[in-house]
């Protein structure tokens, strides 16, 4: 094969006319030529750190939709399947890959459970993440939440840093607002890298210490624009990511839209394409094509610089993608599952009132990051209720794995006026979340969800959706544009029913992460981040 046109030259720093040609998957020869057409041609996207199941598709439909948009790789972090399946689930993941022509790279996740402070489906204990280690498949040790655990030497913590350092693969950071000589002990426990970052201060703090910082845009959280001038002087240590993606933001687009928005900020194209195309290779050690002689042919065919329209995607010399439309075709995908509990009924949601204030988790459009709030407890016939005109509903967060009663507290900005919106995509451990003006609406949407084994839904009146996600509780096995295209629907219902939220469902999905501060619920109660311990909903 030979495709021409102009050749953008990330690590020279410069863009000619040639011709490239392609024999066996391979780039054989990259000759300069004066009579070509006016497309680019550059090495295809990566995405820097993705949980593929935040997408609610397999990674052979997350790759049928990725490469429309050049992306050819990601360093995936299986953490979600691994909290419900364990190393069953990462292996699940890696299998499916393999099905398709897109190069994912996995990591072993290093904090299965996540906390102590809830119910998980698995655990991934010292001997399983050597052996994912082992496996060519597996790049890294996933993010260290437990950041504490590094800083206070806790031994398995060091014992799973010394397998990835055994190994010789890196290890991913996750510490929100990290900084100063914490972050510095942090880093020089041999964390490589953080997506967390929230503020320029503490990114620049961070790379200040020889940590790679990696700028994060995906359906909930959203830090570029307060990362992207970093840039300008620290590109050699920055890459791009989307972290958590839901299919409807994946139809329209991935890291490509990054680099378009870098683009118009003014950011050097050069600069911008290292980050988005070299430096995640680089670090992770990926077998992934540069766009030089010798290397796979992965890349990809732009109109031009400025608005970096994705006209095709090669991997390995293969048409993947072209004017918009995957090439990979559809594969079978079968169903795993870890889902237990029983139906609810609405009295389960009920929640006496012991006391005449409470504490409220305030969620945050477009963070992943909550407050704490206090409110005047509203009551019905002494039961703790939902207050629509203040904006303060009921929230609960649901045991998938075995019968238990719900956990019950309050949030506020979900703006929902009636119904119910629910979801067993809960980070981290994937039990049911849901949020509603009343306890009947509560009750259906989260038994929609059980009687799926695995969903998001929401109820309103006479009417109810659900998006069945089947794998894993987390993930349709059925085609993307499908999901995604269901997934719009739910998503108007939503708003329909009142949510103001960008992305519903995705912020939904948060408001169980307990390692992300500060108010947050668990299956076992209300969770203050700061001081990472249990707190009460109701006010002394």
């Amino acid at each position: 094969m030979q495709i021409s046109g102009r050749i953008i030259d990330i690590e020279n720093q410069k863009i000619f006319k040639g011709e490239i040609v392609v024999e066996g998957g391979v780039i054989t020869a990259i000759n300069e030529k004066d009579d070509v057409d006016g497309q680019y041609l550059l090495p295809g996207f990566i995405d820097a750190h993705v949980h593929v199941e935040s997408s609610m598709v397999v990674p052979s439909e997350f790759a049928r939709m990725a490469v429309v948009h050049g992306t050819v790789a990601t360093i995936s972090d299986p953490h979600e399947i691994g909290n419900v399946l364990g190393v069953e689930g990462v292996n699940y993941m890696i299998d499916n890959g393999k099905q398709v022509p897109f190069k994912f790279y996995f990591g072993a996740p290093s904090c299965v459970p996540a906390t102590p402070f809830e119910t998980a489906g698995a655990e991934i204990d010292v001997a399983g993440v050597e052996e994912l280690l082992k496996k060519e498949e597996v790049r890294y040790l996933a993010e260290m939440m437990n950041w504490p655990g590094v800083l206070n030497d806790d031994p398995t913590v060091k014992a799973k840093i010394s397998l990835a350092q055994k190994y010789g693969k890196v290890v991913d950071g996750h510490a929100p607002g990290l900084k100063g000589d914490m972050a510095k002990q942090y880093i020089s426990a041999g964390i490589s890298t953080d997506h967390e970052c929230f503020t320029a201060e503490e990114a620049a703090d961070k790379l200040k210490y020889g940590m790679k910082v990696i700028i994060r845009e995906g359906s909930a959280a959203k830090n570029f624009e307060a990362l992207i001038e970093l840039m300008n002087d620290h590109w050699e240590h920055m890459m791009f990511c989307s972290d958590d993606k839901h299919p409807d933001n994946l139809e329209e687009g991935h890291i490509n839209l990054l680099v378009k928005r870098a683009l118009a900020k003014g950011i050097n194209l050069f600069k911008v394409l290292k980050a988005a195309c070299i430096n995640p290779i680089e670090h992770y050690g990926m077998k992934v094509g540069k766009l030089k002689i010798g290397d796979p042919a992965d890349f990809i065919v732009v109109n031009n610089p400025n608005d970096f329209k994705v006209l095709k995607t090669f991997i390995n010399g293969e048409l993947v993608a072209e004017d918009g439309v995957t090439k990979i075709l559809r594969v079978e995908n079968k169903v795993i599952n870890n889902f237990n509990t029983k139906l609810k009924k609405t009295s389960d949601f009920a929640l006496e009132a012991k006391g005449n204030d409470v504490r409220v988790i305030e969620a945050l459009d477009g963070q992943l990051i909550t407050n704490e709030l206090s409110h005047k407890l509203k009551t019905n016939n002494g039961h703790a209720v939902s207050d629509i005109n203040d904006d303060i509903l009921k929230i609960t967060v649901v045991n998938r794995y075995e019968n238990a009663d719900p956990a019950i507290a309050f949030i506020k900005n979900f703006g929902l006026k009636k119904g119910a919106i629910a979801s067993s995509v809960g980070h981290d451990s994937h039990n049911i979340i849901a949020v509603g003006v009343d306890d009947d609406s509560i009750a259906i949407a989260v038994n929609m969800i059980i009687e799926a084994k695995g969903g998001v839904s929401a109820v309103g009146g006479d009417k109810s959706m659900i998006v069945k996600l089947p794998v894993a509780g987390i993930m349709s096995p059925e085609d993307g544009y499908e999901v995604a295209k269901q997934y719009k629907a739910i998503d108007k219902m939503a708003k329909e029913l009142g949510c103001k939220l960008n992305s519903p469902f995705m912020t939904l999905s948060f408001m169980a992460l307990l390692v992300i501060p500060s108010l947050k619920l668990s299956d076992k109660g209300l969770f203050e981040g700061n001081r990472f311990e249990f707190t009460d909903v109701f006010k002394a």
